[in-house]
């Protein structure tokens, strides 16, 4: 049986935290930001969390 082979694509855009969630980014703060206001752009700066439904699929591709 070969060995299981992580995502990539996951690998690039979500990191582990030390409680063993998933950290990621929001989208909607690469460009086009004149027309958002500052209280958005400095929201979607932030990171967030997956949510658990997500985390699972995640988990799988991340072969964790």
């Amino acid at each position: 049986m070969p060995k299981m082979k992580t995502r990539s694509s996951v690998k690039k855009r979500f990191t582990v935290t030390a409680s063993g969630k998933l950290k990621r980014r929001h989208a909607y703060h690469s460009h086009i930001l004149t027309k958002k206001s500052n209280k958005r752009k400095r929201n979607l700066c932030a990171y967030s969390t997956v949510s658990s439904a997500d985390a699972k699929i995640m988990n799988e591709l991340l072969v964790r």
